[in-house]
Formats: structure tokens, C-alpha cells, sequence
């Protein structure tokens, strides 16, 4: 199972990262940064089966894949932030971190724009005018 392996390299790291911290901390957090891009690289073919799947989902309902594929890009933008922020917080700056989901809201918020507005659009064509 996986899952067993992320959180057993998970615990490592964390046991790791207590016992060197007190000597190195600059070491204990480059420790923790590593250990979630090699999780992160374990995931990433998981990733791309999901994606796959989505996509031939999407083309077997005859969506545009142009709103697929700003979906997708809307939860990469959110998984990336969010893995950013946890970084600058376990490097304690949570300030930063407030900054980089900030970020990553406006830029999920632009991106969503434009589905939001073929939304609205179909929800006004389906009211009848009198």
C-alpha cells in the first residue's frame, strides 16, 4: 500500500528533522523540503493518470477541454500554493505564507473568470423572457 510508504517516509523525516533541529536547524528544514518534493515525485504518476481520466471523462461528455484543462489548472495552482505555504510556515514566516495563498487565491479567482461567466451566461439564456 502507498499510503503506508508516504507516511512511514513521513515519520522518518519527522524523527529526522526533531533530533537534527536542535543541532542544525538550517539541515532539520532542508530535511523537510526534501522529504515533500520525494512524496511529491511519488505522487506525480498518480497525478497523471487522474488527469488522464478526467480528460477522457470530459471527451466522452463532449465538454470543451479548454474548461477541463483551466480546471485543472485551477487545483494545480491550489495544491501549489497550498505546498508553499506549508513550507514557509514549517520554515516559520507565516506572514509569507499568508502572502502565498493570497496569492494563489487571486490567481485561482482570474483563472475561474472566465468559466464563471459561460455559467452565467447559460443560466440567462435558460430564463424565458416575457
Amino acid at each position: 500500500m502507498q499510503i503506508i510508504q508516504i507516511v512511514g517516509l513521513g515519520l522518518v523525516a519527522t524523527f529526522l528533522a526533531l533530533v537534527v533541529k536542535e543541532q542544525k536547524p538550517t539541515f532539520a528544514f532542508l530535511l523537510v523540503v526534501f522529504t515533500g518534493c520525494v512524496i511529491f515525485l511519488y505522487l506525480v504518476d498518480q497525478v497523471y493518470e487522474i488527469i488522464r481520466m478526467i480528460e477522457k471523462i470530459a471527451l466522452n461528455a463532449q465538454v470543451n477541454l479548454i474548461y477541463v484543462e483551466t480546471i485543472m489548472k485551477i487545483i494545480g495552482i491550489a495544491y501549489i500554493a497550498e505546498f508553499g505555504a506549508q513550507l514557509t510556515k514549517d520554515a516559520g514566516q507565516g506572514a509569507i505564507a499568508s502572502k502565498i495563498e493570497l496569492g494563489g487565491k487571486i490567481l485561482i479567482l482570474t483563472m475561474a473568470i472566465p468559466i464563471l461567466t459561460v455559467i452565467i451566461e447559460t443560466v440567462i439564456g435558460m430564463i424565458p423572457e416575457f
